[in-house]
């Protein structure tokens, strides 16, 4: 009796065991999909990133498809909404459901929350102080001073209000503005700013479209130097501005690594918020 007893609970434990095991087995593989879903996915990613409409061959290329394939799932997409054909071109592009979405998922994105967490990192990783400014009633206005190791000692802190005009901030909220929000802005600092009125915006929004950046060199504070890039939202315009800061006392040496790391995390953050990086 005792004897059937125990192999009994040695059974049981022996399943047990091999449950656990299974368990253990299932949690490591990567979760399966649904193949059908992630190619259509993928059909739509490609047309997203296309600035306009597309052909049929060029979703094919982007989507690593063959344009038979790439085809059916264009149907596919153009019959439920998420995609919309061009009946005189033949043409692709995206849907009304596919901008619904969009847009519902961007209105439950914090742009500043998103930014925060990834260029506190980038200032903790780089040692270098940078700080995020948004643009307030008054100008440029910094909302967030991230400290690293190398510190950086100056009367600008959270809260400071910095110059459309003679800023690395500044120039890149100006650049990314429309035009006539840009001469508003300027008339702002006109009467404070004496030679504002020979600054030449168009030299100073080509300067900073082509470069992805704007840099001080030492001209609104002397010994420190600042090297400024966009977080731009899904109208192209600059929703935040991080700036990296170094004094005289930092080799300037790794300031082109520092500002390509910079660049590569605006860029990130500028499509995780529905932008797009030129």
């Amino acid at each position: 009796m005792r004897t059937a007893k125990r192999k009994v609970e040695k059974e049981k434990g022996a399943q047990s065991s091999r449950e656990i095991g299974r368990k253990a087995t299932v949690a490591r593989l990567p979760r399966r999909g649904i193949q059908s879903v992630d190619i259509g996915f993928r059909v739509l990613a490609a047309l997203a990133a296309e600035p306009g409409a597309a052909g049929l061959g060029t979703v094919a290329q982007r989507s690593n498809l063959s344009p038979s394939q790439a085809h059916r799932y264009l149907a596919s997409l153009v019959a439920s909404g998420m995609a919309h054909q061009d009946p005189s071109s033949g043409r692709y592009e995206l849907g009304p459901q596919a901008i619904q979405i969009g847009l519902a998922a961007l209105s439950r994105t914090d742009v500043f929350a998103e930014a925060d967490p990834a260029i506190a990192a980038f200032a903790r990783e780089t040692g270098r102080t940078t700080l995020i400014a948004a643009r307030g009633p008054l100008g440029p206005t910094v909302v967030r001073w991230h400290a690293a190791r190398v510190p950086v000692i100056t009367s600008v802190t959270v809260g400071s209000v910095l110059s459309f005009l003679t800023s690395a901030t500044g120039h890149v909220f100006l650049s990314f503005m429309n035009a006539e929000e840009a001469a508003g802005a300027i008339e702002i600092e006109r009467g404070t700013i004496p030679r504002a009125i020979d600054i030449d915006l168009s030299a100073i929004r080509s300067r900073v479209r082509s470069a992805m950046a704007a840099f001080a060199d030492e001209t609104v504070i002397p010994g420190l130097r600042a090297a400024a890039v966009p977080i731009l939202d899904i109208q192209g315009r600059a929703a935040l501005v991080a700036t990296v800061l170094a004094t005289s006392a930092v080799d300037r040496s790794d300031d082109k690594e520092m500002l390509e790391r910079l660049q590569a995390v605006c860029q990130e953050l500028t499509k995780k918020i529905g932008g797009r990086w030129p």
